[in-house]
C-alpha cells in the first residue's frame, strides 16, 4: 500500500511540479501561489488517496472540488487566469490519487493532455483584453468632443497606458474636476490602476 501511494504522489507531484515551474512561474512569478498550489495539490491528494478506501470515491472528491470553487467568491480576489491554474493542480490531486493504476497508461496520457492543453493555451492566448477605470481629471478645456484627441494624448502622457477611448461621466464645474471613463487595452498578466496624481 506504501508502495502504490508513493508511485501516485511521485506522479502526481511530477505533473503538478511541471505546471507550476515551467508554465505558470514564469508568466506569472508570483511566489505566494506557487506555495499555494503545491499545499492544496498535495492535501487534496492525501485526503483523497486515504478516505479512497471508505468507498467515497469520486463523489466525494467532486464535493471537494465544489467547496473550493467556492473559495473563488470568499477569499480576496483572485485574477481568473490564476484560478485555472488553482482548479488544475487540484484536479491534478484528485485524478491521481482515485484513478486505477491498473491502466497506468491512460492516467499518464490524461496528466499528459491538461499539462501540454495549459502549455498550448497559455503560450499561444495571450491576447490583450479592454479595460477601463474611472478617474478625475483636472482639465476641462479638453473635455470638450472637438478636443478628443488631445485629451487621448493627455491621458496616455499622463497615465503611461494607451487609452484609446474616454466617456465623460459627470463634471463639476465648481471644483474644476471632471469624472473620465477610461478605456485602454493591456495583456491578460498586466494589472494596476491609473492615478493623475503624480
Amino acid at each position: 500500500m506504501l508502495e502504490t501511494f508513493l508511485i501516485r504522489y511521485a506522479l502526481n507531484l511530477l505533473f503538478t511540479f511541471i505546471v507550476v515551474r515551467f508554465i505558470y512561474y514564469p508568466k506569472y512569478r508570483n511566489n505566494d501561489f506557487v506555495f499555494t498550489f503545491f499545499l492544496f495539490n498535495t492535501i487534496l491528494f492525501v485526503l483523497c488517496y486515504l478516505l479512497a478506501e471508505a468507498d467515497l470515491k469520486f463523489g466525494f472528491a467532486f464535493g471537494l472540488f465544489a467547496l473550493f470553487s467556492m473559495f473563488r467568491y470568499r477569499t480576496v480576489t483572485v485574477p481568473i487566469g490564476e484560478m485555472g491554474y488553482f482548479f488544475l493542480v487540484v484536479t491534478l490531486g484528485i485524478i491521481n490519487s482515485l484513478a486505477s493504476l491498473v491502466n497506468i497508461e491512460m492516467l499518464l496520457v490524461a496528466n499528459s493532455v491538461l499539462v501540454a492543453m495549459t502549455f498550448l493555451l497559455g503560450r499561444t492566448l495571450s491576447l490583450t483584453h479592454e479595460n477601463y477605470q474611472t478617474l478625475n481629471y483636472d482639465n476641462l478645456g479638453l473635455i470638450k468632443p472637438a478636443e478628443r484627441t488631445e485629451l487621448l494624448k493627455d491621458l496616455t502622457d499622463r497615465t503611461g497606458y494607451p487609452i484609446h477611448k474616454v466617456q465623460v461621466v459627470k463634471v463639476d464645474y465648481q471644483r474644476g474636476i471632471a469624472q473620465l471613463r477610461v478605456f485602454y487595452f493591456s495583456k491578460e498578466n498586466e494589472s494596476g490602476s491609473l492615478d493623475l496624481d503624480a
